[in-house]
């Protein structure tokens, strides 16, 4: 009965932020309904696994690698070709980029109540959703990961409409909330019956799980899936089948049910400590990588907008859509978006073991 309770809130919050063109409405809705569970402790039931309501293990991984192979099918033969036509300065804007955010995250880590590895995985550009499902497997905090990360979304795409206006898009852009809130719309449309979607879904996350755990791979659920979807979509053969849409609205919920129900009211207030440092360094990110990428993407041809589209740190769906309703090169942002998505989202469980081997070198010094 909790659950159902838990779960007819979600919808409902989520069916009132979509209206109102809130970013990854599922998501957010399902951290309120989790986060009003976990400090008012009702719904009560028998069924709860001590004090507090919780997901299964086998149902938030099943969400994680949802999200796998939604991000791995994004790579198209279309993509590909796009990245190999002009690949050294596309990798160098993807490099780059990285590098500032994570550089912003390592200054957010210098707060006692940051981690190095939690203000990483929270300023780091792109993969929003799937930084915050595996943020906690690498030792971050999970709930300071999706306030901060959904929070510069939420400003990338309130922004976008007059970037595109001032850098000669003559358009406004794409609404918030459409297909460029990672909610499921736009780009995850799929040209193939909701079957071979389906399908689709189903065997790429468990042949990725178990490849995954074959090779012993950090994050599994969620990197498995991805490669696996990948590799599949680059060929060609798939035609451009990715997650059903409800499939994935179900997975952004389950994700943010996860984050919410692990609130508490002492994280809560360091969540509200950090939200002002992290929006400074939001706004700083965001010039700084236009300021870098801007012009290595100049090189390969691209507009000024679309420029900037390719290397904003977030919002990759609202990206594409505003470069397309601005007649740019959509299929240039899209590859370098997908590739900074995936370069990302490989090199989280190196970040995450690099720097909590020096968050407990730094714990241990004061020892000594």
């Amino acid at each position: 009965m909790a659950w159902l309770v838990v779960a007819a809130a979600t919808a409902a919050l989520a069916a009132g932020m979509t209206r109102l063109g809130v970013p990854s409405a599922a998501l957010f809705a399902a951290v309120l309904a989790g986060l009003v569970v976990a400090l008012t402790g009702w719904p009560r039931t028998r069924w709860r696994r001590g004090e507090r309501l919780e997901l299964a293990t086998p149902v938030s991984k099943g969400a994680q690698a949802v999200l796998g192979v939604l991000s791995g099918a994004l790579l198209q033969p279309a993509t590909l070709a796009e990245l190999a036509g002009s690949w050294a300065p596309v990798l160098a804007a993807v490099v780059a980029t990285l590098l500032v955010s994570v550089l912003a995250g390592l200054l957010l880590g210098l707060r006692r109540d940051v981690d190095a590895a939690t203000g990483s995985f929270a300023m780091v550009a792109g993969g929003a959703s799937g930084l915050t499902a595996i943020a906690g497997e690498l030792g971050a905090d999970q709930r300071v990961v999706a306030v901060v990360q959904y929070l510069r979304v939420l400003l990338i795409l309130l922004a976008m409409p007059v970037v595109a206006v001032l850098l000669g898009g003559g358009s406004s852009g794409a609404p918030p909330g459409g297909a460029g809130s990672g909610s499921g719309g736009g780009l995850t449309a799929s040209a193939a019956p909701w079957w071979v979607d389906v399908l689709f879904t189903a065997v790429v996350a468990a042949v990725g799980i178990w490849l995954a755990r074959l090779a012993k791979l950090p994050a599994a659920p969620l990197l498995g899936p991805m490669v696996v979807a990948a590799a599949v979509s680059a060929t060609g053969l798939t035609q451009g089948a990715t997650v059903p849409g409800p499939v994935l609205q179900v997975a952004f919920a389950l994700i943010g049910l996860q984050v919410g129900l692990s609130f508490t009211r002492s994280n809560l207030k360091t969540v509200g400590r950090v939200l002002p440092a992290a929006l400074a360094l939001i706004v700083l990110v965001i010039g700084a990588t236009a300021a870098v990428g801007v012009p290595l993407l100049r090189l390969a041809g691209a507009s000024t907008l679309d420029a900037y589209l390719a290397t904003t740190p977030g919002g990759l769906y609202a990206v594409v859509a505003t470069s397309a309703d601005s007649g740019g090169d959509t299929t240039l942002v899209l590859a370098v978006q997908v590739l900074r998505l995936l370069v990302m989202l490989l090199l989280a469980p190196l970040i995450g073991a690099a720097l909590g081997r020096g968050g407990r070198r730094r714990r241990r010094r004061p020892g000594r």
